[in-house]
């Protein structure tokens, strides 16, 4: 962290009670405070530190415990454009935010948080609501970090859909602005009611946006809705991942991408992963053991997913209760955050638990299957249904009103995650009602993106020149 850090105020979740009473307007207050050590206006612009590391290096160290061969297809993946590369390069950007002025505020950071990091799923009570979808980086961390991935993201977005540089500074700006604005209303809202706030997907409305705009978006989302629903049911899932073909239910391999790993590759195989269900059994809220028992474990296999993610341990779990009633378990191999070398350690042993622990605090409901474990070859896992009716951003046919729109609802998002742990008041106080810090990060986002077009440039002569290995997917 760079000096200002020294000033951080610690994200203790062990707060004693007999700490002093601070009213919303006086811990705000505090916040203003805070300008005088890291103005806001502070805050602006990108200038890349003199001793700045070579992107390709960091990302090529951040391949340490992969599985190698499959490094370059997340290198494929990442070459397709400067908004793929930035997906795939939360650990460059990591390095660079610790060289930025921070307020020291800290809150749950998510770590990652691009508009691809965003999304819709169902709750426990199957409404479908719009949060972070991916919580692999959280740790404690200055609360602009999230906020200035998020806003580069969206000028990057704008860049990859050939909009004007007026219409990216007007939608990163109305971003940041939303951002603000739900953190001040969260901020003075009781602690109960900002628990319990959600953003409802089928409810949503933005009445500040155009009304054509918001019509089209909430017709295009409910098709979405519908459509995930389908695709989350087991009658669809099942005949499309399982193979009935031998004596029990298998997972289809389909190489690269799907596969059944080695017992070098995965210790746990020759006892059927007995030691590793079991941690992850115990990792689960007791009432939901009694739900997790009905399902016998039938097969594992290796499922690449993401950008970032691929060459990790990631998989799917078949279980079953009965021959038609199926549960998927998507594991994740939880690693340390990307920003653990500049906000510090994990206080948790176990990175999945990390994730769970981020996860449960950022996001307004969670996945009942949510839990972690450890591998006998000593890697940590996060595990979580497979689909629940997840849906991401499909950005490709975006006009700027489709963009600004989304943008918003990742910026409400964005504030009441930090809401739930950071203190909202003061963020707030900091943050000011005036525009200084909007336009600061605006200021930041642009000239963060021609950095991101720099790097990118940068990792495409590496791969032309063989240094690194991609390779691109078949259509």
């Amino acid at each position: 962290m760079n000096k200002a850090d020294k000033r951080i105020h610690s994200l203790d979740y062990s707060k004693s009670p007999t700490e002093p009473y601070l009213t919303a307007d006086e811990r705000a207050a505090k916040g203003r405070v805070l300008r005088d050590a890291v103005p806001r206006a502070s805050q602006a612009g990108w200038t890349p530190a003199p001793d700045r590391r070579d992107p390709v290096t960091l990302l090529e160290e951040s391949n340490s415990g992969r599985m190698m061969q499959l490094v370059p297809i997340r290198f494929g993946r990442m070459s397709a454009s400067p908004f793929a590369f930035y997906r795939g390069a939360a650990a460059i950007m990591a390095a660079d935010l610790a060289t930025t002025p921070t307020s020291g505020i800290l809150v749950q950071a998510c770590g990652d948080a691009h508009l691809m990091n965003f999304g819709g799923f169902a709750t426990p009570e199957r409404n479908v609501i719009f949060d972070i979808n991916d919580l692999d980086e959280t740790l404690p961390a200055p609360f602009e970090w999230d906020l200035k991935r998020l806003a580069a993201s969206i000028v990057i977005a704008a860049d990859h859909l050939a909009l004007p540089k007026s219409d990216a500074a007007r939608v990163v700006t109305d971003a940041v602005r939303e951002y603000r604005e739900r953190v001040h209303n969260y901020g003075w809202m009781r602690a109960l009611d900002v628990w319990y706030d959600r953003i409802d997907l089928q409810k949503y409305e933005d009445r500040s946006g155009d009304p054509d705009i918001v019509a089209a978006a909430r017709k295009r989302l409910a098709e979405r809705i519908e459509a995930e629903r389908h695709k989350s049911v087991p009658d669809h899932l099942y005949p499309k991942l399982v193979s009935e073909e031998g004596e029990r239910p298998r997972i289809k391999d389909e190489p690269p991408l799907i596969f059944h790993p080695s017992v070098e590759l995965a210790p746990g195989l020759t006892s059927g992963y007995d030691e590793a269900i079991r941690s992850y059994r115990e990792s689960l809220a007791e009432h939901t053991r009694v739900l997790f028992d009905r399902f016998h474990f039938f097969d594992m296999a290796i499922k690449v997913v993401g950008v970032g993610s691929v060459g990790t341990m990631c998989g799917v779990g078949l279980f079953m209760a009965a021959d038609n009633d199926p549960l998927f378990l998507q594991v994740k191999e939880a690693r340390a955050s990307v920003l653990e070398p500049y906000a510090g350690k994990s206080v948790y042993p176990n990175h999945g638990q990390r994730v769970i622990v981020g996860q449960r605090l950022m996001q307004s409901a969670s996945d009942v299957f949510l839990g972690w474990t450890r591998g006998k070859n000593g890697r940590d896992f996060y595990i979580r249904q497979l689909r629940d009716m997840k849906m991401s951003a499909v950005i490709e046919d975006w006009d700027a009103g489709m963009l600004r729109q989304y943008g918003r609802m990742c910026a409400h998002a964005l504030a009441r995650a930090h809401a739930r742990s950071g203190d909202a008041a003061m963020i707030a106080g900091y943050l000011g009602s005036g525009q200084t810090f909007d336009d600061a990060i605006c200021e930041f986002a642009t000239e963060y993106c021609s950095q991101n077009r720099s790097d990118f440039r940068a990792f495409i002569a590496a791969i032309r020149e063989g240094r690194i290995e991609a390779k691109i997917e078949e259509i």
